[in-house]
């Protein structure tokens, strides 16, 4: 790893136009800080291996760094397929919500990363290479760009990326996050349903994990619910989302015993209880269900009619 990062440094020298424009429009910013915990977490050196790397043509950096983190994770897909899903020539370039929708399609999760430095730095020590989103000009006459991180060397204080037509290309943290936060340091993983980021929170990943299941279906995103409640166990919205997905797959008694964890979390969580009793009734447990439709009928909200029918049918 050290002999791969001192070659890596050594070939970086060779910049060009673009790199020394950087230089000048980034010589007043600061290195970046890591917290104390996130030093003690990751390795001083990191590197994501087999990450394929796809040269850019012009205003196509969006999908090269689809393909680029598609491919690694599994998906056979090329940068060929991907420009018409995600570049708007309109724009000349992708925009962010059709990179994560592309994401989706593909059967892939995207997470939209916390905006600092020790989120892209442990994703990339947990193996996972992060989409980062730059601005390679002034703010006022923006010039966006992709780019894939797939390694670091704290003691140099370097990124690595795939960017551009540049394989393993080095930037000081220093440089990277000058462009990066102009983008309001915006970077995504693209993980396989049932696994998370690291240092996600519990409603980053709710919403995450509810927008994949739009474009895929409950059955689909059923491991992903079930890694966010693991990770997440106090989760009632959580426990409610996985429940109605082990429904949607025909496993009755796992969507009770769901539906179940989401009441004890949310106790005011009344379309949790309608389904609680709903799928209690169809298992034959009546008394059960009539307790839970009755805390659903006593809770406002849209599901009190639908509650109210059902205690009446019961």
């Amino acid at each position: 790893m050290q002999s791969r990062f001192i070659r890596l440094r050594q070939n970086a020298r060779l910049a060009g136009v673009l790199l020394l424009g950087l230089v000048l429009l980034t010589g007043c910013a600061s290195t970046p800080r890591l917290a104390e915990t996130t030093q003690q977490a990751i390795p001083s050196q990191a590197w994501v291996d087999d990450v394929p790397f796809h040269a850019q043509r012009e205003y196509q950096c969006g999908p090269a760094s689809l393909a680029m983190v598609l491919n690694h994770d599994g998906v056979d897909v090329s940068m060929e397929a991907l420009i018409p899903q995600v570049f708007i020539p309109g724009r000349e370039g992708s925009v962010q919500p059709e990179m994560l929708a592309t994401v989706r399609r593909h059967g892939r999760v995207p997470f939209v990363l916390n905006d600092n430095f020790d989120a892209l730095l442990t994703e990339i020590a947990a193996g996972h290479p992060v989409v980062v989103m730059q601005n390679l000009s002034l703010p006022a006459w923006p010039m966006w760009h992709y780019a894939v991180a797939i390694g670091y060397d704290l003691e140099a204080n370097e990124l690595t990326l795939h960017s551009g037509e540049e394989a393993e290309r080095i930037e000081s943290f220093r440089r990277f996050d000058a462009t990066w936060a102009r983008s309001d340091r915006w970077a995504f993983v693209a993980l396989a349903p049932g696994e998370l980021p690291h240092g996600i929170g519990e409603q980053r990943a709710l919403e995450a994990t509810a927008a994949f299941e739009q474009v895929q279906g409950a059955v689909d995103t059923l491991p992903a619910w079930q890694a966010l409640v693991e990770r997440f166990p106090a989760s009632g919205m959580g426990h409610f989302a996985l429940g109605n997905a082990r429904h949607a797959a025909g496993d009755l008694a796992g969507a009770i015993d769901a539906f179940r964890n989401a009441v004890a979390q949310r106790d005011d969580l009344g379309v949790a209880w309608l389904n609680l009793g709903l799928s209690l009734q169809a298992d034959g447990e009546t008394d059960e269900a009539r307790q839970a439709l009755r805390r659903a009928a006593d809770l406002p909200g849209h599901w009190q009619p639908r509650a109210r029918e059902a205690l009446v049918q019961l």
